[in-house]
């Protein structure tokens, strides 16, 4: 069965950072392609950052390009998020999953921008 468990949010000041981090069990996590995802109330989870099996490529969604870093470590089985220069629109529930084959979800973190 798979788990994934993410960690790391919290409140932050815009302009600041934080760095998600994301835990996934349950599968052969080397060779998926994972992502993270945001949503706010009453919006569609939308995909912000996805990353290969191996690690080597990635690519963003146009509101987090050049602000957020997707990377992993496949032999802990993590996949991370740092996010720079966060604004208040980045405030939401960030979850990570496999875009391929979306799992069950797990309980996300809550990332809130506010000052």
């Amino acid at each position: 069965q798979v788990q994934i468990v993410e960690s790391g949010g919290g409140l932050v000041q815009p302009g600041g950072s934080l760095r998600l981090s994301c835990v996934a069990s349950g599968m052969i996590f080397r060779g998926t392609v994972m992502g993270w995802y945001r949503q706010t109330p009453g919006k569609q989870r939308e995909l912000v950052a996805r990353i290969s099996a191996g690690g080597r490529t990635t690519d963003y969604g146009d509101s987090v390009k050049g602000r957020f870093t997707i990377s992993r470590n496949n032999a802990r089985n993590t996949v991370y998020l740092q996010m720079n220069s966060l604004k208040p629109e980045d405030t939401a529930v960030y979850y990570c999953n496999a875009p391929t084959q979306l799992y069950n979800w797990g309980q996300g973190t809550q990332v809130t921008v506010s000052s």
